[in-house]
């Protein structure tokens, strides 16, 4: 995947969305209204006696659809800026938000939340500091590492780096330690608003309940299975849509949520934003809370 011009465009996302806002207009209603099966391949509408195959690409669609619809904007990253969505991104590997919060405030604090920052701070006082969010020692030496990467191979400038093509830079951030896809994907979408998804523990737990993919699916084919389905301009994005919220966002607006961004970025933005919230608060991991997830009327039969 290249990192195409459309990233840096002039454009607003606001003007953007309303180009596709415009392609949709004639089909927007239709696709609400789909009703699901319990087929792996396909949703089937059956109209008139005839059934029509619906691609797994178009359920995700209707799902995007439906609950920004429902919710709106949930404000994604919450951060102040590049660096601290990627600090984040390491941070909150294997802990909950509200810990990766505290870490970052005692790092903000102590005035250390920078690339220079981060340099000048020996391993003992940051460990100290980001102790709140688990596995400090490491994720210490991780966030050395990556400075360090930063320093070496782009002259200490996130501009430099978030400048790569995409694919080059993905691979680049996979080879360094502690870094797996769905950190790579996060720090690319959120810090450097290259358009790619990013696949979470709730993004597959919410489609092997709904039969899209199985547990077997690996993050590269769940990857690329939404970049299919929201990567067009035919989406409409949260900021065109006249809401009405039964979801508080997880976040207020940040400076990070705010940044220009494609249309294709923000809308795997809104979506990933959009899937946290279906997780968090319905599609929990035991009992989950189906009756009133906006997705409830999607689930398959054998489910319901």
């Amino acid at each position: 995947m290249n990192f195409s011009k459309e990233g840096n465009s002039e454009i607003g996302v606001s003007e953007q969305c309303q180009l596709a806002v415009n392609d949709l207009a004639s089909s927007f209603s239709l696709t609400l209204t789909l009703p699901f099966t319990n087929s792996s391949e396909s949703m089937r509408n059956r109209k008139r006696g005839r059934t029509t195959f619906i691609s797994k690409e178009e359920q995700l669609r209707t799902y995007y659809e439906t609950l920004h619809h429902a919710w709106g904007p949930q404000h994604w990253w919450p951060a102040r800026t590049r660096f601290e969505v990627i600090v984040g991104a390491y941070l909150t590997q294997n802990t909950s938000w509200i810990n990766v919060e505290i870490a970052m405030r005692r790092l903000r604090q102590a005035g250390v939340l920078t690339l220079t920052g981060i340099r000048r701070t020996s391993v003992p006082d940051l460990e100290a500091l980001i102790r709140s969010s688990g596995f400090f020692r490491q994720k210490a030496l991780r966030l050395k590492l990556f400075v360090a990467f930063v320093d070496d191979r782009y002259g200490g400038s996130l501009n430099r780096m978030f400048a790569q093509p995409t694919e080059q830079l993905r691979q680049e951030l996979l080879a360094l330690s502690g870094i797996g896809p769905e950190t790579a994907d996060s720090i690319l979408l959120y810090a450097g608003q290259h358009s790619v998804f990013v696949v979470d523990a709730y993004t597959r737990r919410i489609l092997e309940r709904h039969e899209i993919v199985s547990s077997s699916a690996s993050y590269e084919e769940i990857r690329a299975l939404f970049e299919r389905a929201l990567g067009g301009s035919q989406l409409v994005c949260a900021e065109s849509v006249n809401i009405m919220s039964k979801l508080q966002p997880a976040h207020p607006p940040s400076a990070m949520s705010r940044a220009k961004r494609s249309t294709v970025a923000q809308i795997y933005n809104d979506m990933h934003g959009l899937i946290v919230g279906v997780g968090k608060s319905y599609c929990l991991k035991s009992k989950p809370r189906c009756e009133k997830c906006p997705l409830q009327q999607f689930l398959p039969k054998a489910i319901k």
